[in-house]
């Protein structure tokens, strides 16, 4: 009996960043788990980052995700965006292909496009919408996508509709890591809201 429970103890400090002291790790889990926003899309105006290339005549579109993009969310977070805070836009029929690299100095992240919601259980069952929209063995905390390496994804954004970019490391989308991710049958592309 013992053992199991210093394994959970195990277990939940390597799911937190391990020895932070207790008030900070208590802050950071208060931040972590803010409300997320109403369903529907961030109202900002769209813009093209630096990260994201669309390439009409081609119809494709290429960007770099970036896992820990800032110190937001306690690095949970991807290009600095969180709990739908930010919409990403791609036209229907486009290959898409995210350069998905983890910059969170301590935690394994995972990326996939799943049907919109606007909250998350805190384990996602590894499936994406689209085909080969998943980096691989998304629910590892050892064999997903590790600080500092980077992995490719390519995948058609068949249909148009309302989804949504998540991490699929047990409790991270439950606590915020997910952005919006959109296909437009008009054609639009480009990011809304984020950091």
């Amino acid at each position: 009996m013992k053992r199991i429970s210093l394994f959970g103890t195990v277990l939940a400090l390597a799911a937190c960043g391990g020895g932070e002291p207790a008030q900070e790790m208590d802050h950071d889990m208060a931040t972590m788990t803010a409300e997320a926003p109403a369903s529907g899309t961030v109202s900002a105006e769209m813009t093209t980052p630096e990260w994201l290339h669309v390439d009409h005549e081609a119809r494709t579109v290429h960007m770099t995700i970036t896992a820990g993009a800032t110190e937001a969310k306690a690095y949970w977070n991807f290009n600095g965006g969180y709990d739908g805070n930010m919409t990403i836009t791609v036209p229907e029929g486009y290959a898409v292909t995210i350069d998905f690299e983890n910059n969170d100095p301590v935690m394994a992240h995972s990326m996939g496009i799943v049907a919109a919601a606007a909250s998350f259980g805190a384990m996602l069952e590894p499936t994406s919408v689209f085909e080969g929209a998943l980096t691989q063995n998304p629910t590892s905390m050892t064999d997903a996508t590790m600080p500092g390496e980077k992995e490719r994804v390519t995948f058609t954004a068949a249909a148009a509709g309302e989804y949504t970019m998540v991490c699929y490391i047990p409790g991270h989308a439950a606590t915020g890591m997910w952005v919006r991710f959109n296909v437009s049958a008009e054609g639009e592309a480009g990011v809304q809201g984020g950091m």
